[in-house]
């Protein structure tokens, strides 16, 4: 018997199964005549108006990007220490807002609108103005300002499109989910936007899963695994998990020394048999679709997989620009030109965590001390990816986005110099893929309490995203699954080039 044909589910003395009978025979090849008959008459299904059909792979307009390299760094990144220098919060250092010129601040209808909050009156407001903990200069031929602890990253300023004007609605950390699927927790879950684009545009490359998840991710209590998860799509559009360790590449996947490789391939064989007597009985389960697909990628994975992460290829240069050969760096150095590889080799998105799935960039405290270290292991790394993608000519096909769930107060936490959770404005940036350089679009005020020129909600960026990879996210529905004007956000078109 050939591999692809199917093989009919038998019951008792070798009788076919009256299910798979009429499965075979009465749906199929009915479906065959009506299909035969519907091209005859020049009508497709796919063309009838109101008639649903799945997408197909291909982009619904030209597109600027291929791939997608999403990092996200866990815990809430003080936008006003980072990438939004704030001048007036020096100026006005140890007074509270209420005696600065800036007390209409906490007068804003923001502050109530656009926020739901877990227990009420949870998060107290930080009145006491803190400073800046660092440093900022100009960077680049656009002379963007940015925070002295990222000077490699604004080396690279001018390929990076700064956004100072992001909110959202969550004020604890379950606004990672948020930033990745749109909704607040109180919503429900709904699919991520790797999955989304997973869904819409399918495989580069057959041998690779096409939406792979870096770094340890959020933790239960922030999303989890719903932070990279499918939902309605169904769970073969989740993201797979892929540890960054060269030295054992593929824990658990690998038969043994004992296990001939044509032995692995005959029980393979046998088991892609057993796949489709079960696919024939229940044909509609996803779940079971799902894990046979990843039964069959796991095979294949135990050969691109170690080539992937095998780094020896890359020459003592490229390991100088992630920083591998500095302990502090080597670790995200390591993730970062793991997700350069894979972009390389057609994977379409490629979500990075930092911050161990801890939150380490929560900073109730100890902003300076934290953010420095942080900001250290990261920074390197990262403009080691765009100067990367950039020489090998990558990165006008690859979408580049640094984010985190919100930003860090204006006012001091606590007597050991943190800053709170800050949902009412922060930054993000995006690079690549079609994305203009050297500018900076939007802006909080200047205490950086609020998002008040060119505001943008998270599902913005996602709509920028699937755009510059050729997709209508209006034209992604899916049966029976209603979608709210917020989900589809709006494409963020003065950074398009």
């Amino acid at each position: 018997m050939k591999n692809d044909q199917r093989v009919p589910y038998s019951g008792c003395c070798g009788r076919i199964n009256r299910r798979v009978f009429l499965a075979d025979c009465g749906m199929g090849f009915t479906g065959l005549v009506l299909g035969a008959m519907l091209q005859r008459d020049g009508i497709s299904l796919a063309d009838s108006p109101g008639v649903w059909t799945p997408p197909d792979g291909k982009p619904h307009f030209a597109s600027k990007a291929k791939s997608v390299i999403w990092l996200f760094m866990l815990g809430g990144v003080s936008h006003v220490d980072t990438f939004d220098p704030k001048p007036e919060i020096n100026k006005y250092a140890g007074k509270t807002i209420e005696d600065s010129p800036y007390k209409g601040v906490l007068e804003s209808p923001f502050l109530k609108k656009n926020l739901k909050e877990f227990v009420a009156g949870d998060r107290k407001m930080m009145k006491t103005i803190f400073p800046m903990q660092v440093g900022y200069r100009k960077f680049g031929q656009s002379g963007i300002e940015m925070s002295d602890w990222w000077p490699n990253v604004g080396n690279c300023v001018d390929d990076i499109a700064l956004i100072r004007s992001m909110w959202t609605t969550d004020n604890d950390h379950a606004a990672q989910l948020q930033f990745h699927t749109g909704r607040h927790l109180f919503d429900g879950i709904f699919p991520s936007i790797g999955s989304w684009v997973h869904y819409g545009l399918g495989s580069l490359n057959e041998n690779l899963p096409q939406f792979i998840v870096l770094g340890e991710p959020s933790s239960s209590c922030c999303g989890g695994t719903m932070t990279f998860g499918a939902n309605y799509l169904g769970p073969e559009h989740s993201g797979v998990q892929l540890e960054v360790d060269p030295d054992n590449p593929l824990p658990f996947a690998f038969p043994g020394s004992d296990v001939y490789q044509e032995e692995q391939s005959r029980e393979f064989q046998f088991v892609q048999r057993l796949d489709r007597l079960a696919t024939v009985k229940y044909p509609d389960d996803p779940v079971m679709r799902a894990l046979f697909k990843s039964y069959e990628l796991a095979f294949r994975l135990q050969t691109t997989v170690p080539e992937i992460l095998n780094f020896k290829e890359e020459g003592a240069a490229t390991e100088k620009l992630y920083g591998l050969e500095q302990k502090n760096t080597k670790s995200f150095g390591q993730v970062l030109l793991t997700a350069r590889r894979l972009v390389e080799k057609g994977v379409r998105f490629v979500q990075v965590f930092h911050g161990e799935g801890k939150n380490r960039w929560d900073a109730h405290s100890e902003l300076q001390k934290t953010h420095s270290e942080l900001s250290a292991e990261v920074d390197k790394p990262i403009a080691g990816l765009l100067k990367d993608l950039k020489q090998r000519g990558l990165l006008d096909e690859t979408v580049v986005v640094w984010a985190t769930e919100f930003g860090r107060t204006p006012g001091v936490e606590g007597a050991k110099g943190g800053r709170d959770h800050h949902p009412f404005g922060f930054s993000v940036w995006m690079a690549g893929g079609g994305i203009k350089g050297g500018l900076v679009h939007g802006a909080t005020d200047e205490l950086g309490f609020h998002a008040v020129e060119n505001r943008h909600y998270v599902t913005d960026v996602h709509a920028t995203v699937l755009h510059q990879l050729g997709l209508d996210p209006r034209k992604l529905e899916v049966p029976g699954q209603k979608r709210l004007e917020i989900d589809y956000g709006k494409v963020i078109q003065e950074i398009l080039g």
